[in-house]
């Protein structure tokens, strides 16, 4: 006599861990691809949506939102993976970026390649700095690097104000500001380097033996 109990279906296998951890990390290249791309091919940065990224990414909004939180996060993700070399450079590297470095060698070499990474990431950077509630200086990233040329400036004996110094040359290189004089105005890069080398050594004034 058959039996009448019905086959229990089997219950699909799961993916494995290191497999779901490779689909993430695709997932999560292909959406920072995606962002770039896009933050690129807009004219403001403001108009590209979260809904436009999950889609040029080819993923459900779910996996983007349960990425990166919001698009602050993305946008923040996107420039630290980009930026994470000078981080590096300037947090534990040798000179001219690394933290032994003398003050008046250092401060412009970080000025340069704050400079130059916004020159060629321009798209991103005018996102990243209308991530700060309106203020591109309440965006992280402002916080670090204040922090980082403050302490700088701070080893120059006779300079006043190292705190206000800071944000003052930092000014300087505002995406907005490097947007208007490269792509509006048409500076050549070389020269906007020139200009701000020129003005960050005024601004220090010379060095001094021991400096």
């Amino acid at each position: 006599m058959p039996d009448p109990t019905p086959p229990t279906p089997s219950t699909p296998p799961t993916p494995s861990a290191p497999k779901a951890r490779a689909d993430a990390a695709r997932n999560r290249e292909a959406v920072l691809a995606a962002a770039d791309r896009l933050f690129a091919e807009h004219e403001s940065p403001g108009t590209v949506t979260m809904a436009d990224i999950a889609a040029a990414a080819g993923v459900g909004k779910a996996t983007l939102f349960r990425g990166f939180g919001d698009r602050t996060g993305l946008i923040r993700a996107l420039h630290e993976t980009r930026l994470a070399p000078i981080h590096q450079a300037a947090e534990e590297g040798a000179p001219p970026l690394g933290p032994t470095t003398p003050p008046h060698e250092r401060v412009p070499a970080l000025l340069d390649a704050l400079l130059c990474f916004k020159l060629d990431n321009r798209h991103l950077s005018l996102a990243l700095e209308g991530t700060g509630n309106g203020s591109p200086y309440a965006a992280d990233h402002y916080a670090h690097w204040h922090t980082t040329l403050r302490t700088a400036l701070a080893r120059i004996p006779d300079l006043p104000t190292p705190d206000f110094t800071a944000h003052a040359l930092l000014a300087a290189t505002r995406a907005d500001l490097v947007e208007h004089l490269a792509g509006t105005e048409g500076v050549p890069r070389e020269q906007l380097r020139a200009q701000l080398a020129e003005f960050t050594a005024r601004v220090l004034g010379p060095a001094v033996r021991g400096d």
